[in-house]
Order: structure tokens, then sequence, then C-alpha cells
């Protein structure tokens, strides 16, 4: 059998179907044996970095369950996936990525020069620090065998990219029928990660029963574990209160005792809740700089911590915890049931003060603006209702707007670039999440974001799916502008000096989408029933020139309590 026809037989018994590719000479092989299986949804995009997102956004939609494909050929169709596989490495996502390579016998090897083949490119080595397994297969006897062991370490304990680098002849050579059959009955060796221990159980719970302010914290490491939701619904019939980092804001549905994001761009509510709680369970968060702000010492001030996390080395990176625990959060979930009993301290008064404070927050802090962001989101929020659907956000300050008044249904989620922060990330990552759920899904983008991969309008109208496109232009790149006013006195050099941004109700014309302009506050609900009702691309965009701030924010240094602009006592 040939390797490539091997390797799309193998893929295809293991659920990999679909491949998200930008053509090149090097990956002609691999593509011909998808097609011909009839098996395999291939999504030609016009640029890789936008195929690497879309099959990340599968993967996300599936909630880890399932792995996408993003392929490139050989040189600059290999480099340009790079961004993509980091974002999947930092966001723990499980993708595999195969690039094209020149035959074996033209690879350089060991000889100081720069390139043999043409188009030749190490990707092996430039891509190792940002995948859980990378390798160049270099005889056809080895392609499945490595194909399985990718797979397998993709999905295992904290999860994330992979990556096959199988050159020309070796994607056209045989491989025994024999050997194909034995690779094919083999299940993936999966490992789920460590399970929290009895011991760990017993001093959880003693901490647990002293606490009289108790606040447990999602981050991103919980945000697909299936028992979460069942979890926070028992922990909301209780009376105790949660937080969300803003990865774990993802999957997390909007309840009486959820209060919301914490961080430099959280709300009010949820900041001071941790800094106010006697007992902070951080479940799969690493306690970065934007989730703490940096003064460490004074995070969750008057707490005692416990982190929970399938990655040991995150476990008192930033944050001394008074209990480490290295588990999955579902073996947390499992083993921690929310009980009245683990908490009999639970002071009645707690849940009062944080609504009061939830409460206070609830104020529009853009009343100053003619279109403002926080009361645009709350809108489009309640126009799609119950309605299924993925929002997918790119990076700025309409990410954090997007963040700060989401409310979630439970058969909603949110999508953001946490750990890599990518521009460019919305529009193809919703491209992989429309394809594979064919439910609503709704970008929420920013003129410089949307620029990046633009490209992808024409995949889109190719695709004819339903797919609304929110873009927040406000003319700047404006979260950078934001701190050019506070630390470079107000100079906006290639924030709004050297930018510029087009009229994308022009360019969505152009591609044959239909599109809206909002100008001023009184059309927004016109354009938000356009959003609700309408079947397919769309695009909306929302003029906000100049709207160069995200309130309330953290300036470096401070408190995470003191956020800016300050409420009056």
């Amino acid at each position: 059998m040939k390797a490539s026809d091997a390797l799309a037989k193998y893929l295809v018994s293991h659920g990999v179907q679909t491949c998200f590719e930008l053509v090149g000479g090097m990956i002609t092989h691999i593509l011909d044996s998808f097609a011909e299986t009839g098996q395999f949804n291939i999504i030609s995009m016009h640029h890789e970095q936008a195929a690497a997102f879309a099959a990340e956004g599968v993967v996300r939609q599936t909630r880890g369950k399932e792995i996408a494909l993003a392929m490139g050929t050989s040189g600059p169709g290999a480099t340009n996936l790079i961004t993509g596989i980091g974002s999947c490495w930092f966001d723990s996502v499980p993708c595999l990525f195969i690039t094209g390579q020149v035959n074996t016998h033209e690879l350089k090897g060991d000889r100081s020069i720069r390139q043999q083949g043409f188009q030749e490119l190490g990707i092996i080595e430039v891509v190792r620090p940002l995948t859980k397994y990378a390798v160049r297969v270099d005889t056809p006897e080895d392609l499945l065998p490595e194909l399985h062991k990718a797979l397998s370490m993709a999905l295992s304990g904290r999860q994330g990219p992979v990556l096959l680098d199988i050159p020309n002849d070796v994607q056209r050579a045989d491989i025994s029928d024999a050997l194909v059959e034995q690779w094919m009955r083999l299940p993936l060796d999966i490992e789920s990660g460590p399970d929290i221990t009895g011991t760990q159980l017993e001093h959880l719970t003693s901490l647990c029963m002293e606490a009289r302010r108790p606040l447990i914290c999602i981050g991103g490491g919980a945000r697909w574990a299936d028992s979460m939701d069942g979890w926070l619904l028992a922990a909301d019939a209780l009376g105790i209160p949660y937080v969300s980092t803003l990865m774990g804001h993802e999957r997390v549905v909007s309840r009486p005792c959820y209060f919301n994001m914490i961080g430099s761009y959280g709300n009010r509510e949820a900041n001071w809740a941790v800094q106010n709680c006697d007992l902070l369970i951080v479940v799969g968060a690493r306690l970065d700089v934007r989730q703490t702000g940096a003064d460490v010492d004074d995070f969750a001030r008057s707490a005692r911590i416990v982190q929970i996390d399938i990655d040991p080395s995150q476990l008192g990176n930033r944050v001394q915890a008074d209990l480490s625990i290295c588990a999955t959060a579902e073996s947390f979930f499992m083993a921690f049931p929310p009980r009245s009993l683990v908490f009999p301290n639970l002071d009645e008064n707690w849940l009062i003060d944080l609504a009061v404070h939830r409460d206070r927050a609830q104020f529009n802090e853009y009343a100053d603006w003619e279109i403002s962001p926080s009361e645009f989101i709350k809108k489009l929020n309640r126009s799609m209702g119950n309605r299924p659907v993925d929002y997918v956000c790119d990076v700025g300050n309409h990410q954090m707007w997007a963040a700060q008044n989401l409310r979630l249904s439970p058969n909603q989620a949110v999508h953001y670039s946490g750990g890599m922060g990518a521009m460019g990330f919305a529009l193809p990552a919703a491209l992989g999440m429309a394809i594979y759920s064919g439910n609503k899904v709704v970008v929420i983008t920013g003129d410089g974001s949307l620029q990046i991969n633009i490209q992808e309008l024409d995949t889109l109208i190719r695709l004819g799916l339903d797919l609304t496109i929110i873009v927040m232009n406000n003319s700047v790149l404006g979260m950078v502008k934001n701190f050019q006013d506070m630390y470079f006195d107000g100079r906006d050099q290639s924030t709004r000096k050297g930018y510029s941004s087009p009229s994308f109700t022009d360019i969505a014309n152009a591609y044959g989408m239909k599109a809206m302009r909002v100008t001023e506050a009184a059309e927004i609900v016109e354009a938000l029933s356009l959003v609700s009702g309408y079947t397919g691309p769309l695009l909306i965009e929302v003029m906000m020139d100049g709207a160069t701030e995200c309130r309330p924010r953290l300036a470096f240094g401070s408190k995470l309590d003191e956020q800016f602009p300050r409420l009056e006592a």
C-alpha cells in the first residue's frame, strides 16, 4: 500500500477526518490520498496560519475530544503554521500538524550548508519547543508508528499539538499491507493524567471546613472537564461562589454564584472576591501576571490558596500555594463534589457582599461614548438568548469588552486566544467551529485583527457557513494605543500614525457578503436583530472611532482590586 494511502486510512480509523491546508508540491501525494478515501473533509484555505487556527477551532468546539489536522508544504508552508502551533501549545489544544518535506536524498543532513533541496527547511528543530512531539519520518516503515505515538501524546495528560514532517519520497513509497493492518488494530495509548490522592483530599477538606469565605477559581485547564458544569451547578445550589480566568470563562455558565472573570481586565466584583476570600481554590489556572496583577504577594491577600493543576511545573511557579495538588481537573471534580458538610462555617453574608459588589459594578463604564462596547455586548448576549452559539474573539480591547460582558447559557461557549494572544485568530478558528458544529458562530474582532487573516472571507463565502463577523472598528490599534497614552505621553507610532483600516462593509460586499455598518447607538437594535435572524455569512461593522480604552483595567504595579477608573467608596 502506498504510504500516503496508509496515512489516510489510519487517520480515518481514528476519527481524524477534517483537514485544513494550502496546497503545495510536497503534500500533493497526501492530499490525493485523503481525497480518494471519500471520507475526508478537506478545506482549502488561503494561508497556512489560517489553516492552523481553523484546525484549532474544530478541536476547541469538541472540547479536546477529537483531533483535526492542519497541513502545509515544505519551507514557507511549514513556517506559516508556526503561530497556530504555538496557539495550540499555550492553550493545550491537541492538534495534528503535517508538513511535507523534500526527498530524503535532497536533505542537507550534517553538511554545513544552509539548504540542499528547494524549500528544504528543518521544521522539527523550529517547532520542538512548541509541540509535545515533533519528528521527521525518514522511512515508510516508521510512518504509522510515529503517527500512533504522536496522536497518543497529543491526547494524553496536558494536551497539545504534535507535528510529523514527511519527506516526499516517503509519502509515495510502499508499506506492506500486513504492517498497515498491525497498526490499524492497535488502539491509541492515551493517559488521562494524575489523580488527586486521599491525603490531598483530607488536607483540602480540612481547609474547606475552616473557611468562612471560600471561592473557587476556574482556569483554562478545567474548561473542558466533563464534570465541570455539573460541579459548578452543585456549588451554585449550596451558595459557594466561583470566578474564572479568561480561559476558564470560555465554558462557565452564568448562574447566581458566578462572579465573572478575574485579572487585569477582569470584572470588579471578581477581583474583589479574590482579595476578600479566606480560601481560594484554583482549578487549572497558571496564575500569570494578567490573572494576579504584578503584586503577587498581595494576590488573595487574606486567603489560603489551593492550586490544582495537571502540570507539576505550574504549581508554585508564581504564587506559593498553601496546598499544591498535581491532578487533572476531572479528577478533582469527581473526587470532591460540593457538599454542605465540607463548608460548615460558610458565612451567610459572604454571598450577599459579593452580590452587592456585582450589582454595584453593573453601571455603564462608557456612558461618555456614542456606542458603549459593554452595552453592545450585553445586548448581543440578550439577542442570542439560549440559542446554541460559539462566540470567537480576536485579541485587543474588543476581546476584553466581550470577556467582561458575555454571559453564557448551557449550550453556548466563547473562545479566546489565551497564551499566544494572536491577532487574526478569530475568523479562521470560527470557520473550523462552524464547519464542525453547524451552530451559529459569532466572531467578535477589531479592525487590526480582522486584517491579518481577512483573505479567509473568501473561504467563508465558498463554504456558505452561518457565521457572523462583528468588527468593532475604532480605526486604531486600541489596546496598544492605550498603553501609549499611559506610558508614552500619547505618542502613537504604529497604532495611529502609520496605521490605517479600510471599510470592512465595502470589503464584505466585494466578497458577496451581506453587511451593515453601525455608526450610532440607535442602529444597534436593527443590527443585532439581523445577527440573530440571518442565516449565512454576515458582517456587522461597528464604527467606534477613537475608542481605545478598556474599563476597568489594572495599571502595572497596582493591586488587583485597585482597577482604573476607581469607584467612589
